[in-house]
């Protein structure tokens, strides 16, 4: 996994729980990289894993929950590094669709062996998206709170409905966006 991850990962933590809390989740998992990431570098998937399971255990939130809660603020954390993925698609619609098409290719073009997630997505209808999620990784819910992440940027009320999961022994994930109100322009808030 690519030190940006691990980057952000290191500001949620110092942000939300305190530079304290991030020392002690790297006393706790001794990663290889002593807590020192670059963004270029690629670092062992584990050494994530392991310090998210080492959060749940010192603060008795559920690994999921963190999970998710980290995909929000990855969001954030990447749309402020590169805005100009948001700016170009006026709804969070045409942003989700764009994840694969364009922001893939982008990041595979600045970063080596990336091992992106490959999404499909469709229509249902205006108010639905359909995604399917596949990754060997199987982070649909890091992906969840990605997708949260950007529902509120673009100030959409979203469900978020993972109908099937990979975790569950599908081959895929088909994760449901359900926009419970309708989609105004980027950056009109909702009344």
């Amino acid at each position: 996994m690519k030190g940006a991850v691990f980057i952000a990962f290191n500001e949620m933590i110092e942000s939300t729980a305190g530079i304290d809390t991030w020392e002690q989740l790297l006393q706790k998992v001794q990663p290889q990289s002593d807590g020192v990431y670059t963004s270029v570098e690629s670092y062992p998937d584990e050494e994530l894993f392991n310090l998210v399971q080492a959060l749940s255990e010192i603060s008795g939130i559920e690994v999921a929950s963190l999970v998710e809660a980290f995909g929000r603020s990855l969001f954030k954390s990447l749309n402020d590094k590169y805005p100009q993925f948001t700016a170009q698609e006026e709804t969070f619609f045409s942003f989700i669709k764009s994840i694969d098409g364009t922001i893939h290719k982008e990041v595979n073009k600045l970063y080596t062996n990336a091992h992106l997630p490959k999404i499909q997505c469709s229509n249902n209808n205006n108010d639905e998206l359909l995604m399917l999620y596949n990754s060997p990784r199987k982070l649909c819910v890091l992906a969840e709170g990605l997708i949260a992440g950007a529902a509120l940027h673009y100030k959409v009320d979203c469900t978020i409905e993972h109908q099937q999961c990979m975790h569950h022994g599908a081959d895929e994930c088909l994760i449901l966006l359900r926009i419970n109100s309708p989609q105004p322009p980027h950056g009109v808030a909702n009344e």
